[in-house]
């Protein structure tokens, strides 16, 4: 392993503030634009095609069309697109920078003063603090997501450095691991001067990302800079995304460039045969020479001839339609939270389509699907139970029950059971209080523990002072002093904490509260209202809430004394010492007596269940990515209906990659033939055993195993984990990703994924400043996806059929027109004409299908979230419609150009060209109809009236196609055009009607219209629709194995921080808030602790 040595003096160096500094995630540079741009511009097939033509074109006397009619284009193309690129990049560079200024930069080996509130600009190894043993709070949500504050511990030999004075003398150096992605992981040794090596872990280094919170200072040593911490070796590089629909075009391109080289080899071939059969009477053309070179130039002329097979203008159209598309979504009032003013917008125009075919989803947990608030909801007290009156929901619903303080007021039997509950809430804890005024805040590392204080101050328990040994409650006009004797850790596998303390009155107490399954089996048989207390449970579990049983047990001096014998003793153990304890925890812990039980809600953001529900319909599978805990992902998850209580669960829990994978082999052997299919289950595992399960011999029976659930939950996960998830799916899966977030360490999985929405909350704008959408809250994902993505997609793909038709059609009557012009390279429209039939005449069809088209309504789109799949699947855009596209081209043109021909064989030829051209513009636009789209389709076609006609009027006024002179007088005066005008468009509808009225099945978009058009009654897609296995039951009935484990729809509400550096009994002796604030030292701390 690399290892680095920093040296460090303060005395030579100074002091350093810290300061935050961003590093850009901007899509391009000034040194990078031009090269990634043209890369991304020339990967498109259309834009390396006209390269190729315009290339071609440069050969003396090849091209028959000069040579800049299609370099001029690609260069306006170019420029148009570069533009766009510019502004879009531009303003997320804006946005970056606007929350986050640019500050100074430090150095490896900086000694640094941070103060409360600010975000720690490297990772530093902690000195010491103003806090008492010199610890620290940090936040790390932009890390992992969780809320819950951290807490970290400086070094004893560094710990009383206190002044800036004493950190002159400081010197020496740090040997520490090399640059990595583990959060979780350092390794390191201080030496310094003239004492005895130290070593350094996690529990004492602060990461660059993390804010310090609830300190007043801390000094620290700079170990990595840059791209070297941690936060940004778990960053990705931006990537150059392109949809999927934008790649299929380019096979579509392909496939068109065959065709056209087939065209230019029939007419090469063609004019051979020609010239051999008649050239030699040809006087009039002059002679050729028939050799092998002329074969290839004649094919280089036809390619060049034939090249607007391809449409140029496709490209310049899908921008405009794009854009207008982005902006739309900009603008959805729907999508407006009104809260903070904040609208929806698309920080790139290039991936509206993409909504439109998402398979997975990718979701964090806190501040994504919940309001990252704890709020105490209910409670049940002797049986009865608080809070469970309807009430308005608003923004900050919390407990309000009157009832629990009519009966706590009005002696009411219960009274006493009240009276200890909500004493035990405002005491059993480690949250301390500070006091500004007469205000009272509470610094807690589990903000479960602090919603509980919080929700028993406003019922009248106010939790006022705390010191090393007591705790102050103001209650009922009096004062209540608590002496703390004991605190009984939480951990994972205790599911509890206790206190024991000494009440107002003298009397010895255990207070605790724990999940539900540790302290019922530890009632004492007189414990009252449990069955009550157990159904209570069971409804706030079905509600999502997070609950706690609150229990105690009065001791005697005897069985106090003889416990703390036993407990000072296991406190000397060296071996084993946490099983000790709990082993010791255990012999007090019982016989308790039941108060009842608190209800906690982590509160979802609105809608969000039905939401999730929705989309669930639309055959969006979800994934849960959270760096938080499982058990309160697990809450969430079935809080917002993405886990139902049948449904049972796949956890991977393992060590060691031996472990993992057999767990993982198990279960794929246990599914079977379901293997593969989406089942009723839920996959559960963490961060550590990902570890192993993304190893290169495991992740492919991984990702079936979780391809095989209908909802997989991943816990712990630092964000380069998250980003590998998102890119397993994404490499092995042909389907569309995407991830959604709220915090900085969403940010690689939301670049990684297809598509990328960031949600503006209240962790900063890291998520949002580098997503491709950007909303404000969950709920509004269910209309951009289900509505705007649809949307965006039917239009895209169709004006890309309809674009790709319409050239098809117009080019190959030109191959008609070459078997009778001898193959001689000759056009039949005039060339002003051609050049105008993409830019003028057919344009304003093109861009009003591209913008207003629509599958059905956005009400229908809401209400059947099934009609999602129609465009989730694909198939109405890919190789086979295409082909289907092209054949009906191929029959148009056929009728379009054979039946004007012989309708007027006698005539004019060039009013033959004239009703093909004007046939072809009809048939064309009339490939679509759109109540929006009348406008477009009778303006085009006045508008070619209009210019045909003052066109033939130029010459000689205006020196340009002398061949259209009095063509207009000619033409319009004819009555075989207007019967062709009329005539060709609808024989080459026929066809199209036939097929569509033999057409025997209706898919559910044909019936949805149908519905639509006839207001009738809503339609049930319950059983047709589905999309879950019917085979899952069986599975869930019969093929369960031991690694597949029930639980039940709640749990209990923790988030307390496990084996940290100082434990919870350390930390509630450490404060005296009755006291001053001071800076004292860590001796001077610690002294008062121990001798008061």
């Amino acid at each position: 392993m690399d290892t680095n040595w920093i040296c460090f003096c303060c005395a030579t160096m100074g002091l350093r503030c810290a300061f935050l500094f961003t590093h850009s995630t901007a899509k391009y540079s000034l040194w990078s634009f031009l090269p990634r741009y043209l890369y991304l511009q020339f990967s498109k097939a259309a834009n390396a095609f006209f390269l190729f033509i315009t290339i071609l074109q440069q050969i003396p006397d090849v091209s028959p069309t000069g040579k800049y009619t299609t370099l001029l284009p690609l260069l306006i193309i170019l420029v148009i697109s570069g533009i766009k690129e510019i502004v879009e990049d531009y303003v997320s560079l804006l946005l970056l920078n606007a929350p986050n200024p640019t500050a100074l930069g430090v150095n490896v080996g900086d000694i640094v003063k941070a103060t409360d509130g600010q975000f720690l600009p490297a990772d530093v190894v902690l000195i010491s603090s103003s806090q008492p043993q010199a610890t620290c709070y940090v936040a790390t949500s932009n890390l992992d997501g969780e809320t819950n504050l951290k807490i970290r511990q400086a070094l004893l030999e560094t710990a009383e450095i206190q002044t800036e004075k004493q950190l002159s003398s400081l010197s020496g150096k740090i040997e520490c691991e090399g640059p990595n992605c583990h959060f979780n992981n350092f390794i390191g040794t201080l030496y310094l001067n003239g004492k005895s090596p130290v070593s350094i872990g996690p529990d004492q280094v602060l990461l660059r990302g993390t804010q310090l919170k609830n300190t007043d200072w801390i000094f620290g040593i700079v170990v990595y800079t840059g791209f070297e911490t941690k936060f940004m070796q778990n960053a990705v590089q931006s990537p150059l995304k392109r949809s999927r629909v934008e790649k299929v075009t380019n096979v579509q391109i392909l496939v068109l460039f065959l065709m056209l080289l087939v065209m230019a080899l029939v007419s090469c071939v063609g004019a051979a045969f020609w010239n051999g059969t008649y050239g030699e009477n040809t006087w009039y053309i002059g002679k050729k020479d028939h050799t092998s070179p002329s074969f290839w130039f004649d094919i280089l002329m036809f390619i060049i001839l034939y090249h607007n097979l391809i449409p140029i203008s496709l490209l310049v159209t899908l921008e405009i339609v794009k854009s207008i598309q982005a902006m739309f979504i900009n603008w959805d009032e729907d999508m407006h939270y009104e809260r903070n003013d904040v609208y929806a917008m698309a920080r790139t125009s290039s991936l509206n389509e993409e909504l439109g075919q998402v398979k997975y989803l990718f979701s964090d947990k806190t501040g994504t699907l919940t309001c990252n608030i704890m709020t105490f909801k209910k409670c049940t007290i002797a049986g009865i139970i608080y809070g469970d009156r309807p009430c308005p929901i608003t923004e900050s619903s919390e407990f309000s029950d009157p009832k629990l303080l009519e009966n706590f007021e009005e002696d009411h039997p219960t009274k006493e059971y009240i009276k200890e509950f909500l004493f035990l809430l405002s005491v059993c804890h480690t949250v301390v209080p500070e006091r500004d005024g007469n205000n009272i805040s509470y610094q807690a590392s589990s903000p479960d523990e602090a919603a509980l204080v919080k929700g028993a101050k406003k019922l009248g328990f106010v939790f006022t002072a705390r010191t090393p040994y007591s705790v102050t409650i103001e209650a009922m006009g009096e004062e209540f002093t608590f002496q703390i004797l004991n605190v009984l850790e939480f951990s994972s596998n205790r599911k509890r904490m206790s206190v024991i303390v000494r009440t107002p009155t003298g009397q010895l107490r255990l207070y605790c509260k724990g999940a539900d399954s540790v302290i019922y089996e530890r009632l004492s048989e007189d414990s009252l209202f449990v069955k009550e207390t157990l159904t209570h449970l069971e409804s706030f579990a079905r509600e999502g809430l997070r609950t706690l049983c609150i229990a105690y047990i009065d001791l005697t001096e005897l069985e106090y004394q003889q416990w703390l014998a036993m407990y000072e003793e296991v406190c000397t153990v060296v071996q084993d010492r946490a099983q000790s304890l709990e082993h010791c925890y255990d012999t007090i812990e019982k016989k308790f007596l039941l108060l009842g039980a608190t209800a906690i809600e982590d509160r979802l953001q609105a809608r969000v269940p039905e939401t999730i529900a929705n989309l669930l319909k639309a055959n969006i599978r979800i994934w849960l990515l959270t760096g938080d805990k499982e058990e309160t992902a697990v809450n969430i998850a079935y809080s917002c209906k993405l886990l139902s209580g049948h449904m049972p669960h796949i956890q991977l829990n393992a060590n060691s990659l031996e472990a993992t994978q057999q767990m993982i082999d198990q279960n794929c052997q246990d599914l079977g033939a379901l293997l593969g299919k989406e089942n009723d289950l839920a996959l559960i595992i963490d961060g550590k055993t990902l570890k192993h399960a993304l190893h290169f011999e495991v992740k492919k029976s991984f990702l079936n195993l979780a391809l095989s659930c209908r909802a997989v939950l991943c816990c712990r996960l630092s964000p380069l984990q998250k980003a590998e998830i998102v890119d397993l799916v994404k490499s092995h899966v042909r389907a569309i990703t995407l991830a959604i977030g709220d915090g900085a360490n969403d940010v690689g999985m939301i670049q990684t994924a297809h598509v990328g929405v960031g949600i503006s909350g209240n962790e900063g704008m890291q998520a949002t400043n580098n997503s491709d959408y950007a909303i404000a809250q969950f709920s509004h994902l269910e209309k951009l996806l289900l509505v705007h993505g649809a949307w965006s997609y039917f239009r895209v793909t169709k004006c890309v059929l309809y674009c790709f038709y319409k050239n098809v059609v117009l080019y190959i009557i030109e191959l008609w027109f070459a078997f009778v012009n001898g193959f001689s390279g000759q056009i039949l429209f005039e060339r002003w004409c051609i050049s105008l039939y993409n830019v003028i005449f057919t344009s304003l069809p093109t861009i009003t299908l591209g913008i207003f088209e629509q599958c059905c309504s956005q009400e229908s789109l809401l209400r059947y979230p099934q009609l999602y799949t129609i465009s989730q699947t694909g198939d109405i855009f890919n190789i086979k419609v295409l082909w289907i596209q092209c054949i009906n081209a191929f029959v148009h043109s056929f009728i379009l150009f054979w039946l004007p021909t012989k309708m007027l064989k006698h005539g004019n030829s060039f009013i033959v060209s004239n009703i093909c051209q004007r046939a072809c513009y009809s048939v064309s636009m009339m490939f679509f109809f759109l109540q929006f789209s009348h406008l477009a389709i009778w303006g085009s076609i006045l508008i070619w009236l209009v210019f045909f006609t003052v066109y033939s009027f130029f010459w000689p006024t205006i020196p340009i196609s002398p061949e259209m002179t009095g063509q207009a007088s000619m033409v319009l005066a004819c009555p075989y055009f207007w019967l062709g005008f009329f005539l060709v468009p609808i024989v080459c509808l026929i066809q199209n009607v036939i097929w569509k009225s033999n057409t025997c099945s209706r898919t559910l978009l044909e019936v949805v219209r149908e519905m639509e058009s006839s207001r009738g009654q809503e339609l049930d897609c319950s059983g047709e629709f589905e999309f879950l296995s019917p085979a899952c039951s069986l599975y869930a009935l019969c093929a369960l194995t031991a690694s597949l484990c029930f639980a039940l729809a709640g749990g209990y509400a923790f988030s307390q921080v496990e084996h940290a550096v100082i434990s919870q009994e350390e930390l509630v002796r450490s404060y005296d808030t009755t006291k001053s604030k001071t800076r004292r030292t860590f001796s001077t701390a610690f002294s008062e602790s121990i001798f008061e």
